[in-house]
């Protein structure tokens, strides 16, 4: 299946041509370094892009000190991570091994380089993205997770860190890497924790807590204005992103939960063309993300947008849950649909301990080798019926209807009907649920058979589509089921505009689009045409 960034030896020595290395001594500085200086720390913001001219830098474990990779970067490598896009924070502990020599570019001279320069940015987002997939597979960085088979936060925080593409460790409470790392840190061992960079102990850990740390949406300031504002990190958004930078628009996008939407809940993606072997959601929206970054679009998240107003001027206001708020001469509105809640008593209780509405191997590897209840009968349902289907013992897929004709692509049907390890199930409800702390099992009722309880170690509820619309505060109409009305039946002159002009739909959200990956991604690249033509009216 494809994966962001190449193998490891895109992070081998792939020098640039010497025409950018001239470019880079225009725009930085020589610093030289002794031998044993820290160069950077986890937390730190990445504002400055370095070059090695002399000497060697390493990367350290900053639990222990101690060198964490047995390769070390000399001349012509540099040093830098993805977050240089957007503004972040390092993940890494990093010293001069020896007496070294570097250039170091500010990160706005940096991005202003790789804007002129090309072919030199495809090298170096080609590296970083290397880099990136590395400290996923290999699960190095900065931030170890204690506790998480027990506490909700910490499997949160887990979850949120797992879609965004974030790298983590994770330990069980009471095991000896858990009591290394509490140690190291000087804390009481046998706390749910999370940990950055050994200096920061975050007790209480929210996703919104992490983020900071690790420098997301850093530079948003209050009150600051934008060409477009685009709502929503989905597939429409994110591409919203891509084609806003490209055309010289100033833009941010918002996302309250994670980079990928609904779209990267989904474990394998197989029907999008140019990735005949699948790619998974999570992968395809931040190929996206570091383009549209590449392009000068920015990103802040966790953070909701809980209320738009139009200003006098003919610009709009969006507020958000903190209480901040920018403003935007266009919004493009790409919130997408949520799964709704099934009408379950104490359903809520284990949401996030058995109980998901996400399938990806975060949420699957509570569930090896165990029984699993997957529910609905669309795509992504399916997509996580066959995921799931190599880890759990079992797959039941319970459909409420008579058959998955209707709502599931014929190519997916057609394998989990093929697959032994999975059960489909028609007219088939979950109406109760178990458990302590942690979902135990369900019953489940189906038409002219006796209710079943059956023992699960996790349910995955993909049904029932809610367009997340509330925000706009009646600024838009809006169709019976609370999607946006858009293009003739809102009176727009655009097939993506809405009844209020300056405000445009895409994607999920928007009534009567195609339910598909492809359409979103082609809906919110077109948008920004219609976008641009309005700011620059």
């Amino acid at each position: 299946m494809e994966t962001i960034g190449r193998d490891l030896a895109e992070m081998q020595r792939t020098p640039l041509e010497p025409s950018h290395v001239a470019a880079i001594r225009k725009a930085g500085q020589e610093v030289r370094y002794a031998a044993d200086t820290v160069l950077v720390r986890p937390g730190d913001p990445v504002d400055h892009f370095i070059y090695i001219e002399e000497g060697e830098i390493e990367v350290l474990n900053p639990f222990t000190g101690e060198r964490l990779l047995p390769s070390t970067m000399g001349p012509t490598q540099f040093l830098a991570e993805v977050a240089i896009l957007s503004g972040g924070n390092w993940s890494f502990l990093m010293r001069t091994a020896q007496d070294t020599r570097v250039i170091e570019v500010p990160r706005d001279k940096m991005l202003t380089l790789m804007s002129d320069i090309p072919e030199m940015s495809d090298i170096i987002i080609t590296v970083l993205a290397a880099r990136r997939r590395w400290q996923l597979e290999n699960r190095q960085n900065s931030l170890v997770l204690i506790g998480e088979e027990v506490d909700r936060n910490v499997r949160q925080v887990a979850a949120f860190a797992s879609r965004n593409r974030i790298a983590y460790s994770s330990y069980p409470l009471g095991s000896p890497e858990a009591v290394s790392v509490a140690t190291s840190c000087a804390i009481v061992p046998g706390k749910p924790v999370a940990i950055f960079g050994r200096d920061i102990v975050v007790n209480d850990p929210t996703p919104e807590k992490i983020a900071r740390l690790l420098g997301f949406g850093r530079e948003i300031v209050d009150g600051e204005s934008f060409d477009v504002l685009i709502v929503g990190a989905g597939p429409a958004g994110v591409a919203a992103g891509v084609y806003a930078g490209a055309e010289g628009l100033k833009a941010l996008v918002v996302e309250d939960t994670a980079i990928g939407g609904q779209a990267g809940t989904s474990s394998r993606i197989e029907n999008y063309m140019g990735f005949p072997t699948g790619i998974s959601g999570a992968d395809l929206v931040w190929r996206g993300e570091v383009q549209a970054m590449k392009f000068g679009a920015r990103f802040a998240m966790p953070r909701r947008v809980e209320k738009l107003e139009e200003l006098g001027d003919g610009r709009f206001k969006a507020t958000f849950d903190n209480g901040e708020s920018v403003r935007a001469g266009a919004v493009v509105v790409s919130t997408g649909v949520q799964y709704r809640r099934l009408p379950i008593d104490r359903l809520k209780d284990f949401e996030g301990s058995g109980i998901y509405y996400a399938a990806t191997e975060n949420e699957a590897r509570y569930c090896r080798g165990g029984e699993v209840v997957v529910i609905g009968g669309g795509n992504s349902a399916g997509q996580a019926a066959m995921f799931l289907s190599r880890i759990a013992s079992h797959v039941r897929l319970l459909v409420r209807g008579p058959s998955l004709a209707s709502t599931m692509s014929n190519y997916l049907s057609s394998r989990l009907k093929a697959d032994p390890a999975v059960t489909i199930e028609y007219g088939a409800q979950v109406v109760e649920v178990h458990g302590d702390e942690n979902l135990e099992s369900v019953t489940i009722r189906q038409t002219d058979k006796a209710d079943l309880q059956v023992p699960v170690r996790g349910m995955f509820i993909m049904v029932g589509a809610a367009p997340n619309t509330e925000w706009l505060s009646d600024l838009v109409k809006l169709d019976d089921k609370g999607f946006i009305l858009t293009g003739n039946d809102a009176g727009a002159d655009s097939p993506f505009g809405t009844s209020h002009p300056g405000v445009f739909a895409v994607g999920d959200v928007r009534a009567g689009s195609v339910k598909r990956v492809a359409s979103a991604v082609g809906e919110g690249s077109v948008v920004i045409s219609k976008v641009w033509e309005y700011v620059n009216r």
